[in-house]
């Protein structure tokens, strides 16, 4: 099958700083993907040049058939895109964020209800819809942030660190969410810190000082590695990386 994303050299500096270093990666259509990797590692600028909302300055990128610099519109037509924050209106409901969100894609009436009414059942939301989102908790924020961005339908949801100091409950209902959208056959690409969630994923790949290491599923990078579980797997290479750097 066609990778639904895929990088070739994938480069991106910022003066000096190369924060993205000839990423080569491949995703498939239906698969929830993980990029992991510490603080500075060039996560969220990959994501957002995947989505077309930054250029790179060698390489390229084609998401959903679409090269993201070259037709960047036609990329975020087919993607959600969440990032760490995300800006929803604190004065205005759940609901009413929703809605706003839903007009910037030309979603009005019956339409716009239906989808808003399947996506407050969704993720339990129902009996939230007229609390104004700056009285929500954090986790019915990110749960909120996450219906915005899939109001459209996209086909590919890219998600920043989306359950970052969100609490272990939230974050449990928040990948039930996921694990549905799965089903329904919306690709994931997501970052995170959390290593108990990228055992979650298909796949991870680990970037460190802008390069991709490793990308394989998680029980694959701790068979490589010969250990016990996925933090110790992650150190090793990394260790071996600046050892070999």
């Amino acid at each position: 099958m066609e990778p639904i994303i895929e990088t070739h050299g994938l480069t991106r500096r910022f003066g000096a700083l190369t924060a993205v270093d000839h990423l080569d990666l491949s995703v498939q259509r239906g698969e929830i993907f993980g990029l992991v990797g510490p603080d500075g590692a060039g996560k969220t600028t990959t994501l957002r040049m995947l989505c077309g909302l930054m250029d790179p300055t060698e390489g390229s990128a084609r998401v959903a058939g679409h090269d993201t610099a070259r037709e960047s519109q036609a990329v975020k037509d087919q993607i959600g895109y969440m990032a760490q924050r995300f800006g929803l209106y604190n004065d205005l409901t759940v609901e009413e964020n929703m809605f706003f969100y839903a007009d910037l894609f030309d979603i009005t009436g019956a339409r716009r209800e239906e989808l808003a009414q399947r996506l407050l059942r969704m993720t339990r939301m129902e009996p939230f819809r007229t609390r104004q989102a700056g009285k929500l908790s954090g986790g019915m924020k990110q749960k909120l942030a996450l219906m915005c961005t899939l109001l459209h339908r996209p086909q590919i949801l890219f998600l920043d660190e989306p359950t970052n100091g969100v609490d272990p409950v939230s974050r449990r209902d928040f990948w039930a969410i996921l694990y549905q959208l799965l089903k329904d056959g919306i690709t994931i690409f997501m970052t995170t810190a959390y290593l108990d969630e990228a055992e979650r994923m298909n796949r991870i790949g680990l970037l460190h000082r802008g390069r991709l290491i490793q990308c394989a599923p998680p029980e694959e990078l701790r068979r490589q590695r010969g250990a016990a579980n996925l933090e110790d797997a992650f150190i090793g290479l990394i260790e071996a990386a600046e050892a070999r750097a």
